[in-house]
């Protein structure tokens, strides 16, 4: 084989890449509610999304960099970052279906001088809390390591150059992200509503809790 590979070749490891980072990242999980709750409030959209996209590529590097055998050589790491993991999880979905309980903040559409009117949430959060909050859910989830570093990685040495189909993986979870909190102000009408944020955040304690019990059961 010659070193240098055909362009159809590499645009198709470059989609292989593509294809499974997309389907890996596209699951209902902990990151992606708590990304799509921040597009709705339209709170640290970009930060919130650079944060999840950045993360995800540096474990996708590690993973075709050849670092998907850490758990092999460290074997409390993934028990470390699973109970780490059921516990966040536990807290935070508690958390959401407290709020469920007590009741939904409505978006209230304002008018904002020389724009289009604009839906803002009635609660601010501050911008640290939330980015911290993001990393929690990324890097304290043991499926993250599981899948991103160790299958992806395990899959990218299938194909040649390996740093092309760990870029497709890349731009699957930027892409991914960037349409998920962007794409979340679309639904800003119907979460007008406080029974819609009450439906929402029973909708993500719920998946918090069964992560948690997922995690712990393992």
């Amino acid at each position: 084989m010659t070193q240098h590979l055909p362009a159809i070749d590499m645009l198709s490891t470059l989609m292989a890449g593509f294809g499974l980072g997309f389907s890996l990242i596209m699951a209902i999980g902990a990151q992606n509610a708590y990304v799509l709750r921040q597009g709705l409030q339209g709170q640290h959209v970009l930060p919130v999304i650079l944060t999840c996209a950045l993360s995800d590529a540096i474990l996708i590097s590690l993973g075709v960099a050849g670092f998907g055998t850490l758990t092999a050589w460290v074997p409390w790491f993934e028990t470390a970052m699973r109970l780490g993991g059921v516990a966040f999880l536990t807290v935070y979905g508690l958390r959401a279906l407290r709020s469920a309980w007590t009741g939904g903040a409505a978006m209230e559409v304002q008018a904002a001088p020389d724009r289009k009117q604009a839906a803002t949430p009635g609660v601010q959060t501050a911008l640290w809390p939330a980015v911290l909050t993001c990393l929690a859910f990324t890097w304290l989830n043991p499926h993250v390591y599981l899948d991103t570093v160790v299958l992806l990685g395990a899959i990218s040495a299938q194909y040649t150059p390996t740093w092309v189909f760990g870029a497709g993986a890349i731009i699957a979870s930027f892409a991914f992200f960037f349409s998920l909190g962007y794409g979340a102000r679309l639904l800003a009408p119907v979460f007008a509503r406080p029974r819609a944020w009450q439906a929402l955040d029973a909708g993500v304690g719920v998946v918090m809790l069964g992560l948690a019990v997922k995690l712990l059961v393992m």
